[in-house]
Formats: structure tokens, sequence, C-alpha cells
């Protein structure tokens, strides 16, 4: 009886131990992590508006028009995240509008097209966008030269009225930061394609929208790297707040 017993032990903990195989497999792989306005939701696919993600993303991301669709697979999680407490939805609950992160794990070198296919093993629903409660920093003009090392050089010509304030008493010419969070968009009409930074022209009409506190002198602002930077972008964007 106790040998009987020590196989049927013997066989829950190879059970288990392939539980946990399988589950630490699960997370093997590089992260891409794509980060947007939700367009719409369905039991198999969430379309956002690509706003941000990390470096292997939006790499990815380079050529691409700024929507894309992603897959919902069974093994997709989907965390709904509220006062900064998690927990676990349906894709009901995504709603047009919220600010959603969706994280796919697959292999380095992996194209958009392997990634849209492959089932996201996380999206979290944030409603809104991250510091979307402070300010909007918003700088137009032109650019002074080929950008590089996560600074862009801007002959500011325009902006909004929180902008333009800071450069009171200050040159026209300013040095904005990015980081590998800041989404470039090059507009061609109404259809923006997301392109590098290095891929800016000296004489390119751009906007840079940074999000900072309202107390920020120019300096901070122009610390702070920006969330996204439009070449051609259309219509009037300095009258944004």
């Amino acid at each position: 009886m106790k040998h009987r017993s020590m196989i049927v032990l013997s066989l829950a903990l190879l059970a288990c131990a392939a539980v946990a195989s399988s589950a630490t497999g699960a997370g093997h792989g590089r992260l891409f992590q794509f980060r947007g306005e939700l367009i719409a939701a369905s039991s198999t696919s969430v379309q956002l508006t690509v706003e941000g993600g990390n470096r292997p993303a939006l790499r990815t991301m380079l050529g691409q028009p700024q929507n894309q669709s992603f897959t919902i697979g069974n093994g997709t999680e989907i965390l709904i995240w509220r006062k900064g407490i998690p927990a676990v939805g349906s894709y009901s609950d995504l709603k047009p509008g919220d600010w959603v992160n969706v994280n796919v794990r697959d292999r380095a070198g992996s194209s958009l097209a392997d990634l849209e296919a492959k089932p996201a093993g996380i999206i979290g629903d944030r409603v809104h966008q991250p510091d979307a409660a402070m300010p909007l920093w918003l700088y137009v003009g032109t650019v002074a030269g080929p950008q590089s090392g996560g600074h862009i050089a801007l002959h500011v010509t325009a902006g909004n009225r929180r902008a333009l304030r800071s450069l009171l008493g200050q040159s026209a010419d300013q040095t904005f930061t990015y980081s590998d969070d800041t989404i470039f968009l090059l507009w061609q009409g109404k259809v923006p394609t997301v392109i590098a930074a290095s891929q800016l022209k000296a004489g390119d009409r751009i906007t840079v929208r940074i999000r900072a506190r309202a107390t920020s002198s120019l300096a901070d602002v122009e610390a702070s790297p920006a969330r996204h930077v439009g070449d051609h972008e259309p219509g009037n964007p300095a009258t944004q707040n």
C-alpha cells in the first residue's frame, strides 16, 4: 500500500512539474508591447491606434499604418485597471477610446505580421492614458538638422498657449528630448505612417507633444521625453491644449 502511495505521489509531482514548465514556457520570448487608444474589440481581436510601445514593438511598426489589429486567443488575459487595481475581465469590458497595452511575446526579429497573428499574452485596459492629467506642451516648428542621440533640434514657429509662454524671452531655437517610447509619425494627407527619428529631415514641419507638470520650466519640459512627434501633421495642432 505504501509503495502504491509513493507511485501516486510521484505521478502527481511529475504532473505539477509539467504544468509549471508549461507556464514558464508561455512567458518565453521577447516582449513586444504596443500602447494606444482602443478603436474596437471583439472576442478574437483588438484594434488600436498605436501611440507608443517599447523599442522592439516600435521597430516592427516602422513604415506601417498607425492603426493595427492584434489577436485575442484562449490564453489571452485581459486585465481591467481601476484606481491602480487590476481585475480579470473580458473583451466586452474593453471600450473604444480606452488606453490599452497589448503584450505579445515572440522570438527576436519577429515581424509585425507575426506578432499580430500570435495571440496576445496580456491586454491591459487602463481607461486613461498615463499622465494624461498632466498638461500638454505642444511645440510646432521646423527641424533644424538630422536627429539622433535622443534629441530633436527645432526652430519653434508656433505652439499651444502653455508652450509659447515657456518661450518668452527665450530663443526660438530649442532642443527637445525623445526616448524609445516616443512615437514618430509621417503624415501623407490624412494617413499617418510610423517612422524612425532618423527619417526627419532638415526643414520638415513637425509637432512635438510633451506631457509635464504645469509648473515646469522650459528646461524641465525639454528634459521630458516627447510622447509624440508628427511630421507634416495636417490641420492646426497649435490650437490644442
